[in-house]
């Protein structure tokens, strides 16, 4: 069994063993351009409570990067619809979390597009 497994859309697959340029939060959003021909770029979150990789992936789709969006590290299951919405196409688990977060907790999370805060506060 992997230790990792990538999350998607349609759920949990093993970990492809890509091995992606890798930004850490605290990358100068200057020298994103420098990364935009690469196929795969991984951001680093340390915790699930420093949210500087999702300005960083929303950066770097906003200056074109059109590869794969990797988010890897401490991200939790709560965080996969903002994940996807700021650019991210996949999340890097462990297994260990997978086992406290099992699927059906990140696919329910999987209709970012059609998430709205706003809608679930009437009623």
């Amino acid at each position: 069994m992997s230790d990792f497994f990538i999350v998607r859309d349609d759920g949990f697959h093993p970990d492809d063993g890509a091995e992606p340029v890798t930004l850490s939060p605290d990358t100068d959003p200057a020298t994103l351009t420098d990364h935009l021909d690469q196929p795969l770029i991984a951001v680093e979150f340390p915790s699930f409570g420093d949210g500087r990789g999702f300005t960083l992936a929303r950066l770097l789709r906003e200056k074109g990067f059109s590869g794969r969006l990797r988010a890897v590290g401490g991200l939790i299951a709560d965080q996969y619809a903002m994940a996807r919405r700021v650019g991210f196409d996949e999340v890097r688990i462990s297994a260990a979390l997978a086992a406290r977060q099992p699927q059906d907790q990140w696919l329910y999370r999987a209709d970012w597009q059609e998430w709205d805060h706003r809608s679930r506060l009437a009623g």
